[in-house]
């Protein structure tokens, strides 16, 4: 089934070969975190050399061309985007697409550590919403997920988010074994928050010393057990994006279920994604990729630039292959999800 592109104001929208509009770009501005997160990373990383990295000069020229092509949704990842130095200074220059209408929403995903520094300054440029990924409310075991995280330290942050005005959305990776039992605590506790909760199965990116067959955790089972506790109302909200959404009737919250694995979910992808390095992905779970460095690097025009994302776009695929199971122990994509930021 064809499916009909929205077309966006504020730019001439980007319309891959399938007919859906291009209205969403996720940006890694960096591919070191202060954890090492055991689903996500190698506890002994071999981060990326300076020069590699786009500026964040080049950064804010990149984003921006996509928002003149019509990206309306920005978000911000890592690794750990506030580690980045001088982060806010792009993000506070990304602001002003908000002040010309040109951009809907500038959002980040964080794992926490640094909002308590930077909350203030994230509301005063714009952002109005933020992601924060918790696995546990467990100090044990967060300090074992995490490997170098301090919950306490990421509790505070949240509450500081909330303190400035951000809506927190709650990202909780399903860990066979590892916080399933946790699962109902942390949905009761960011609902009483006044917290979204989205749950999201483990992928299969990067060589994370181990075997993610034995953390891989079916959302489709975690719903039936949620079932004999609470009533799920599933709910019609759309984003483009990879969740179901569902209402706890008992709680009054909102939970979302991310399913790469057992429910593809890309009909309705309108997003693409830049790492830290300009290297753009039109899909996560492919391999394919376009050098938007080069083309940024090569000329102080935006000739070139335009004309490689215009190329990409062209060549976004219809959806991933992902698949987990011990005859494919071996990540389906190579680069790691710290590298292209979930």
């Amino acid at each position: 089934m064809t499916i009909e592109p929205r077309i966006e104001t504020g730019g001439p929208a980007m319309i891959d070969p399938f007919g859906r509009a291009v209205t969403y770009l996720r940006v890694s501005v960096t591919d070191r975190c202060d954890f090492r997160c055991t689903y996500c990373m190698s506890e002994h990383m071999n981060f990326l050399p300076k020069q590699e990295i786009l500026t964040l000069e080049e950064l804010d020229r990149v984003c921006s061309a996509f928002i003149a092509k019509g990206v309306r949704k920005l978000r911000l990842t890592g690794g750990e985007p506030l580690v980045r130095r001088d982060v806010m200074t792009l993000i506070r220059n990304l602001g002003r697409h908000l002040d010309t209408g040109a951009l809907e929403e500038l959002t980040l995903t964080t794992n926490g550590s640094q909002l308590s520094r930077f909350a203030p300054d994230l509301f005063a440029a714009g952002v109005r919403r933020i992601n924060v990924s918790l696995d546990t409310l467990d100090d044990a075991n967060f300090a074992r997920i995490t490997r170098w995280g301090k919950l306490a330290q990421v509790l505070q942050g949240i509450d500081a988010a909330a303190q400035a005005g951000l809506k927190v959305k709650i990202n909780t990776v399903a860990l066979k074994g590892e916080n399933e039992d946790e699962i109902p605590s942390l949905i009761e506790w960011a609902h009483g928050q006044g917290h979204d909760i989205t749950l999201i199965e483990t992928m299969p990116m990067g060589d994370i010393d181990g075997d993610r067959t034995d953390q891989y955790l079916p959302l489709s089972h975690v719903r039936s057990r949620l079932e004999t506790r609470w009533t799920l109302e599933d709910l019609p909200d759309r984003t483009g994006g990879p969740a179901r959404y569902m209402r706890v009737e008992e709680t009054g919250g909102k939970l979302g279920l991310i399913t790469p694995l057992t429910h593809n979910f890309c009909e309705s992808c309108n997003r693409v994604r830049l790492t830290c390095t300009g290297t753009l992905f039109m899909c996560l779970g492919q391999e394919d990729a376009a050098d938007l460095r080069a083309a940024v690097r090569a000329s102080a025009g935006d000739d070139l630039l335009n004309d490689a994302i215009d190329e990409a776009i062209g060549r976004k695929p219809k959806g991933h292959d992902f698949i987990i199971d011990r005859r494919n122990a071996k990540p389906a994509v190579g680069r790691h999800m710290s590298m292209t930021g979930g």
